[in-house]
């Protein structure tokens, strides 16, 4: 990939919500959620404190992780959607 994240941000490819319902009924565009699944493309280095140290990130290239609905900044790269956004803003790591 050719964008790389500053510092503790990383960009991630939201993973579509379902286009069902779990009773089988399809969904239009208009009525589904906000995806809040992605998965990480690309990491920065890492959090520079302020002393000078950088610590790197818990996340890497290829994790699966939930965000909040409104979380990061919606970008087109490329011809894909993404979200850029600071680790901080990702709740949980799905394993």
């Amino acid at each position: 990939m050719s964008i790389r994240p500053l510092y503790d941000r990383v960009v991630v490819k939201p993973l579509e919500s379902d286009e069902k319902t779990s009773g089988g009924i399809l969904l239009p565009d208009t009525a589904k959620e906000k995806p809040i699944k992605g998965q990480v493309v690309a990491v920065g280095k890492g959090k520079v404190l302020e002393n000078g140290q950088v610590v790197p990130l818990m996340l890497k290239v290829g994790d699966k992780i939930i965000y909040g609905k409104y979380s990061g900044t919606d970008i087109k790269f490329n011809g894909e959607e993404l979200k850029i956004m600071k680790e901080d803003e990702v709740l949980a790591k799905i394993e």
